[in-house]
Protein backbone atom coordinates (compact mmCIF):
# COMPACT_ATOMS: atom_id res chain seq x y z
CA UNK A 1 0.00 0.00 0.00
CA UNK A 2 1.44 3.35 -1.07
CA UNK A 3 1.59 6.30 1.87
CA UNK A 4 -1.02 8.47 -0.29
CA UNK A 5 -3.57 5.10 -0.40
CA UNK A 6 -3.16 4.96 3.24
CA UNK A 7 -3.33 8.64 3.78
CA UNK A 8 -6.91 8.61 1.61
CA UNK A 9 -7.84 5.24 3.64
CA UNK A 10 -7.32 6.88 6.96
CA UNK A 11 -9.00 9.67 6.18
CA UNK A 12 -12.02 8.33 5.29
CA UNK A 13 -12.67 5.36 8.20
CA UNK A 14 -13.19 6.32 11.86
CA UNK A 15 -10.87 8.37 13.52
CA UNK A 16 -8.86 7.17 16.42
CA UNK A 17 -10.06 8.46 19.72
CA UNK A 18 -7.66 10.83 21.63
CA UNK A 19 -6.56 8.32 24.09
CA UNK A 20 -5.48 5.64 20.92
CA UNK A 21 -3.39 8.88 19.65
CA UNK A 22 -2.00 9.84 22.67
CA UNK A 23 -0.75 6.15 22.92
CA UNK A 24 0.65 6.08 19.67
CA UNK A 25 2.80 9.10 19.44
CA UNK A 26 4.14 7.97 22.88
CA UNK A 27 4.54 4.64 21.83
CA UNK A 28 6.64 6.26 19.21
CA UNK A 29 8.83 8.42 21.19
CA UNK A 30 9.65 5.86 24.32
CA UNK A 31 9.55 2.13 23.34
CA UNK A 32 12.02 0.97 21.27
CA UNK A 33 9.84 -1.01 19.13
CA UNK A 34 6.84 1.60 18.16
CA UNK A 35 6.20 -0.28 14.38
CA UNK A 36 4.85 -3.39 16.63
CA UNK A 37 1.67 -1.63 17.68
CA UNK A 38 -1.32 -2.04 15.85
CA UNK A 39 -1.86 1.57 14.48
CA UNK A 40 -5.12 2.94 13.38
CA UNK A 41 -6.17 1.18 10.17
CA UNK A 42 -6.08 -2.02 12.20
CA UNK A 43 -7.45 -1.31 14.74
CA UNK A 44 -10.44 0.10 13.42
CA UNK A 45 -10.57 -3.20 11.67
CA UNK A 46 -10.37 -5.33 15.24
CA UNK A 47 -13.24 -3.30 16.47
CA UNK A 48 -15.56 -3.56 13.77
CA UNK A 49 -14.45 -7.75 13.71
CA UNK A 50 -15.51 -7.79 17.27
CA UNK A 51 -18.94 -5.89 16.01
CA UNK A 52 -19.57 -7.95 13.63
CA UNK A 53 -18.87 -11.28 15.68
CA UNK A 54 -20.07 -10.50 19.00
CA UNK A 55 -18.00 -12.38 21.04
CA UNK A 56 -18.53 -12.31 24.72
CA UNK A 57 -15.17 -13.64 25.50
CA UNK A 58 -11.66 -12.89 23.53
CA UNK A 59 -8.32 -14.20 23.99
CA UNK A 60 -5.40 -11.76 22.89
CA UNK A 61 -1.70 -12.73 23.55
CA UNK A 62 0.49 -10.47 23.29
CA UNK A 63 -0.58 -6.95 24.60
CA UNK A 64 2.53 -4.50 23.94
CA UNK A 65 1.28 -1.56 24.40
CA UNK A 66 -2.46 -2.76 25.17
CA UNK A 67 -3.48 -0.71 21.61
CA UNK A 68 -5.22 -3.46 20.42
CA UNK A 69 -6.43 -4.56 23.50
CA UNK A 70 -8.56 -0.94 23.78
CA UNK A 71 -9.93 -1.23 20.24
CA UNK A 72 -10.94 -4.47 20.46
CA UNK A 73 -12.94 -3.73 23.58
CA UNK A 74 -14.49 -0.86 21.90
CA UNK A 75 -16.54 -3.39 19.68
CA UNK A 76 -17.56 -5.32 22.91
CA UNK A 77 -20.89 -5.54 24.21
CA UNK A 78 -20.70 -4.01 27.93
CA UNK A 79 -20.59 -7.66 29.16
CA UNK A 80 -18.28 -9.01 27.34
CA UNK A 81 -14.81 -9.73 28.49
CA UNK A 82 -11.38 -9.37 26.69
CA UNK A 83 -8.36 -11.33 28.79
CA UNK A 84 -5.13 -10.16 27.45
CA UNK A 85 -1.62 -12.00 28.13
CA UNK A 86 1.38 -10.35 28.25
CA UNK A 87 5.23 -12.32 28.85
CA UNK A 88 7.01 -8.94 29.05
CA UNK A 89 6.10 -7.44 33.00
CA UNK A 90 7.85 -4.17 31.69
CA UNK A 91 5.25 -2.94 29.71
CA UNK A 92 3.31 -2.81 33.11
CA UNK A 93 3.56 0.70 34.12
CA UNK A 94 2.99 2.02 29.85
CA UNK A 95 -0.06 -0.36 29.66
CA UNK A 96 -1.60 0.81 32.80
CA UNK A 97 -1.17 4.35 32.54
CA UNK A 98 -3.44 4.45 29.49
CA UNK A 99 -5.88 1.54 31.11
CA UNK A 100 -6.67 3.44 33.60
CA UNK A 101 -8.25 6.47 31.32
CA UNK A 102 -9.93 3.68 28.87
CA UNK A 103 -13.71 4.20 29.01
CA UNK A 104 -13.77 0.32 28.52
CA UNK A 105 -11.82 -0.78 31.39
CA UNK A 106 -14.32 -2.96 32.97
CA UNK A 107 -14.28 -4.94 30.11
CA UNK A 108 -10.75 -5.84 29.86
CA UNK A 109 -8.39 -8.07 31.68
CA UNK A 110 -4.90 -8.22 31.54
CA UNK A 111 -2.66 -11.03 32.76
CA UNK A 112 1.27 -10.88 32.73
CA UNK A 113 2.86 -14.09 32.26
CA UNK A 114 3.16 -17.19 30.23
CA UNK A 115 0.41 -17.94 27.96
CA UNK A 116 0.55 -21.11 28.52
CA UNK A 117 0.07 -21.09 32.10
CA UNK A 118 -2.09 -18.32 32.30
CA UNK A 119 -5.04 -19.93 29.92
CA UNK A 120 -5.86 -22.63 32.04
CA UNK A 121 -6.37 -21.25 35.06
CA UNK A 122 -8.90 -18.94 33.18
CA UNK A 123 -11.51 -21.34 33.05
CA UNK A 124 -13.13 -19.56 29.72
CA UNK A 125 -14.18 -20.63 25.90
CA UNK A 126 -13.73 -17.99 23.65
CA UNK A 127 -15.35 -16.38 20.89
CA UNK A 128 -12.09 -15.10 19.69
CA UNK A 129 -8.50 -14.94 20.03
CA UNK A 130 -6.18 -12.96 18.60
CA UNK A 131 -2.42 -13.71 18.33
CA UNK A 132 -0.06 -11.18 18.18
CA UNK A 133 3.05 -12.59 20.27
CA UNK A 134 6.37 -13.83 19.80
CA UNK A 135 6.36 -15.05 15.95
CA UNK A 136 8.69 -18.06 16.79
CA UNK A 137 5.61 -19.74 19.20
CA UNK A 138 2.66 -18.71 16.78
CA UNK A 139 2.91 -22.83 15.71
CA UNK A 140 2.67 -23.68 19.95
CA UNK A 141 0.31 -20.47 20.30
CA UNK A 142 -2.57 -22.04 17.64
CA UNK A 143 -2.37 -25.91 19.33
CA UNK A 144 -2.62 -24.37 22.86
CA UNK A 145 -5.95 -21.84 22.32
CA UNK A 146 -7.29 -24.25 19.85
CA UNK A 147 -9.68 -26.28 21.95
CA UNK A 148 -10.54 -23.30 24.00
CA UNK A 149 -11.95 -21.97 20.92
CA UNK A 150 -15.77 -22.69 20.84
CA UNK A 151 -16.85 -24.08 17.40
CA UNK A 152 -17.88 -21.50 15.33
CA UNK A 153 -14.97 -19.11 16.99
CA UNK A 154 -12.25 -17.61 14.82
CA UNK A 155 -9.01 -16.73 15.66
CA UNK A 156 -6.77 -13.56 13.82
CA UNK A 157 -3.53 -14.03 13.91
CA UNK A 158 -0.97 -10.82 13.21
CA UNK A 159 2.13 -10.16 11.05
CA UNK A 160 1.19 -13.40 8.80
CA UNK A 161 2.93 -11.40 5.70
CA UNK A 162 6.07 -10.29 8.04
CA UNK A 163 7.33 -7.34 6.02
CA UNK A 164 7.13 -9.76 2.70
CA UNK A 165 10.13 -11.87 4.02
CA UNK A 166 8.13 -15.31 3.47
CA UNK A 167 8.80 -14.45 0.05
CA UNK A 168 12.63 -14.30 0.65
CA UNK A 169 13.21 -18.14 -0.75
CA UNK A 170 15.96 -19.41 2.06
CA UNK A 171 15.55 -18.19 5.40
CA UNK A 172 18.83 -18.01 7.40
CA UNK A 173 18.85 -20.04 9.88
CA UNK A 174 19.06 -17.62 12.93
CA UNK A 175 15.80 -16.18 11.83
CA UNK A 176 13.67 -18.00 13.91
CA UNK A 177 10.91 -15.40 13.42
CA UNK A 178 10.29 -15.44 10.04
CA UNK A 179 10.47 -19.23 10.00
CA UNK A 180 7.97 -19.18 12.90
CA UNK A 181 5.58 -17.39 10.28
CA UNK A 182 6.22 -19.69 7.51
CA UNK A 183 5.34 -22.54 9.60
CA UNK A 184 2.56 -21.22 10.91
CA UNK A 185 1.17 -20.03 7.52
CA UNK A 186 1.65 -24.30 6.52
CA UNK A 187 0.02 -25.27 9.57
CA UNK A 188 -3.17 -22.76 8.61
CA UNK A 189 -3.23 -24.02 5.28
CA UNK A 190 -3.34 -27.32 6.35
CA UNK A 191 -6.03 -27.63 8.54
CA UNK A 192 -8.48 -29.40 7.80
CA UNK A 193 -10.72 -28.26 11.38
CA UNK A 194 -10.80 -24.70 9.55
CA UNK A 195 -11.59 -22.18 6.57
CA UNK A 196 -8.95 -19.31 6.87
CA UNK A 197 -8.31 -16.21 4.49
CA UNK A 198 -5.59 -13.93 4.55
CA UNK A 199 -5.35 -10.03 4.55
CA UNK A 200 -2.63 -7.90 2.99
CA UNK A 201 -3.77 -5.70 5.65
CA UNK A 202 -0.27 -3.83 6.79
CA UNK A 203 2.06 -6.76 7.72
CA UNK A 204 -0.67 -9.52 6.80
CA UNK A 205 -3.84 -10.64 8.82
CA UNK A 206 -5.09 -14.29 9.20
CA UNK A 207 -8.69 -14.68 10.29
CA UNK A 208 -9.31 -18.50 11.08
CA UNK A 209 -12.68 -19.70 11.60
CA UNK A 210 -13.37 -22.98 13.61
CA UNK A 211 -15.47 -25.36 12.22
CA UNK A 212 -18.41 -27.13 13.83
CA UNK A 213 -17.36 -30.79 14.37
Amino acid sequence: MSDELETYILGHIDEESALLASMNRDAHVNLLRPRMIAGHLQGRLLKMLCRMVCPSRVLEIGTFTSYSTLCIAEGLADDAIIHSVEINDEMQPFVNKYLEQSPDKEKIRIHWGDVAEVLPSLNETFDMVYIDGDKRDYCAYYELVFPYVRDGGFILADNTLWSGKILDGEIPSADRHTQGILDFNELIKNDIRTEKVILPLRDGLTVIYKKNE
